[in-house]
Formats: structure tokens, C-alpha cells, sequence
């Protein structure tokens, strides 16, 4: 029933500052492509540039403060810079922490409304539940459930230390809505897969997809993948020889994360939005054909 993450932190998947090595940053110089932090920022005709090459090249224009919006300092893959990088992580977490305070107060009956189920009779509620009986919400709402300590504390400290960085990677819109099309991708291939009177529930499916994004933009970074490599190989062991793990969503997650993380971190600066954006739409077209797929073959 439980769907456990076995993720563990990699190697640093944000780059630091050139000329503060102790700041993570997104943003990188439009000429010499070095990263640089906010400090650093230079604003030029178009994007920003570190201060060696603002010296060399052409005059800057003011600062960061008056910039306007398509100059203003950017992560890698376009998004906004903020104080907090990791803002969205601690409101996710947050999120399942309080859900997982409800079930234990509230019980199995709470659990049985909001977990995965295909189609099928569940404890404390009366008549058949189910994504086929019109529950969609439960592809969203059993991303949030976790259940036991062991199984929230394992996606939660996953999500903590591989959902930070790449949040800060990204930016706060572009992160929320890769790590609700993972889940929503590995909810999916779940009920297509899984026995339909099997309930399946966790923040695993998202978390794989944030790994699978980490290692793209590890390898856009030109990283060592070798950490990455044996961190997936040892997850995939995992998924498939523990009994009770849900490895569809697992797998689901992971592949919808490497396809909207290359998009995400690829996709030229000229048509960024369209590329990114669309990619995510055509990911959550996949999840609603396979929904409308299996419940067809269930009612």
C-alpha cells in the first residue's frame, strides 16, 4: 500500500557564484556563460553579465532594481530569482507534514477518501470508490498522503534535499508545476497498471520526477553523472525488489521528470515558455488519455 522513496542527495546540482563560491545561483553571464550571484549581476542591453565582462564589453545601464522584466536576473531555465529558493519546497513539505497530522488523528476513514484507488469497495465508506467512479481528485489528493513515519520521512527528506536546488534552478512556478505533473504522471500509470482494489498513496511519484529533472540539469551543468547513475540504479533496485511499493508510479514520475526536465532546462530563451510550458501540457494530455483508458476498461 505504502509507495516509499528511496532517494538520497546527490552531487550539487546548482552551480555557486565565480567570485563567491559560497552562493548557489541560477543566473549565468550572457557572454562568458560563468555563474554569477545577484552581487555579481551586471545589467546589460540583454540578460546580465559578470562584472569582468561589463568591463570589457559594452557600458551597463543602472542596476538590478529598475530593470525591466525581460532583463531582470533569471535562474537557468528562465525563472524569477527570490530570497527564499527554497520557498516551495518548505510549502509542500509543509503540506504533507499537516495531512499526515490529520490521518493520525482522523484515521483510516480520512485516508480511504483521499488515497489512490482504482475501483473498488473501501473500509468506513459506503459503496464502490474510486478514480473510475469519478474521483479524479484522487490522483492529486494521494500525492499528499503518506503512510507512516518511515514512509513520510523518507519523501520528505528527499524532497528537502533534491527539491531545494532544483528549485532554485528553476524558479518557484516552473518547479511546482514540474513536481505536480510527476506525481499527477505517476498517479496515472499507477491506476492504469495496478489492481484496481489496490490503494496507492505518497509523494514518491513527484519526488522521482524532481530526481529525474535533477539529472538533466546535472548533465546541462556537465557534472559528474556518475553519482546520479548509481543513485538511480540503486532506487530502481529498491522500487522493484521491496514488496509494497507502488513501482508504476515510481517509474511514471521518473520519465515524465527526464521529459519536462529537458524541456524545462533545454528549450531556447526565444520560445522558453511555449517549449516548457507545452511540454508539461502534452505530459498532462498522456496522464488524461491513460485516466480516460483505464477507466473505460473499469466501468
Amino acid at each position: 500500500m505504502e509507495q516509499a522513496a528511496a532517494d538520497a542527495p546527490g552531487a550539487r546540482s546548482v552551480p555557486v557564484c565565480y567570485r563567491h563560491p559560497d552562493r548557489e545561483t541560477g543566473v549565468r553571464c550572457t557572454r562568458c556563460d560563468r555563474p554569477i550571484c545577484p552581487e555579481c549581476m551586471v545589467d546589460a542591453s540583454v540578460g546580465f553579465q559578470c562584472p569582468d565582462c561589463a568591463r570589457g564589453g559594452a557600458p551597463a545601464s543602472g542596476g538590478t532594481a529598475s530593470a525591466p522584466a525581460d532583463t531582470r536576473p533569471r535562474t537557468l531555465a528562465g525563472g524569477t530569482l527570490t530570497r527564499d529558493p527554497r520557498l516551495v519546497t518548505k510549502v509542500l513539505i509543509g503540506l504533507n507534514l499537516a495531512l499526515f497530522l490529520a490521518k493520525l488523528s482522523l484515521g483510516d476513514v480520512f485516508t480511504n477518501q483521499l488515497d489512490l484507488i482504482g475501483r473498488a469497495y473501501a473500509p468506513h465508506l459506503t459503496g464502490i470508490q474510486g478514480v473510475a467512479e469519478g474521483q479524479w481528485y484522487r490522483l492529486l489528493t494521494s500525492m499528499f498522503l503518506h503512510g507512516g513515519y518511515v514512509h513520510i520521512l523518507f519523501n520528505m527528506l528527499s524532497l528537502w534535499w533534491i527539491g531545494g536546488p532544483l528549485e532554485a534552478a528553476l524558479g518557484r512556478a516552473r518547479y511546482l508545476t514540474l513536481y505536480l505533473v510527476c506525481g499527477l504522471a505517476g498517479g496515472a500509470l499507477t491506476y492504469l497498471l495496478a489492481a484496481p482494489n489496490q490503494p496507492s498513496l505518497g509523494a514518491s511519484g513527484a519526488i522521482f520526477g524532481l530526481f529525474g529533472a535533477t539529472a538533466v540539469l546535472m548533465r546541462r551543468l556537465r557534472y559528474d553523472m556518475r553519482p546520479v547513475i548509481v543513485l538511480l540504479v540503486v532506487n530502481l533496485i529498491i522500487t522493484f525488489g521491496v514488496p509494497g511499493i507502488a513501482w508504476q508510479a515510481h517509474i511514471g514520475g521518473l520519465v515524465a521528470g527526464v521529459v519536462v526536465g529537458y524541456a524545462m532546462i533545454h528549450a531556447p530563451r526565444e520560445r522558453r515558455a511555449l517549449i516548457q510550458y507545452g511540454a508539461c501540457a502534452l505530459v498532462l494530455l498522456v496522464v488524461a488519455v491513460l485516466t480516460l483508458v483505464r477507466t473505460l476498461q473499469l466501468t
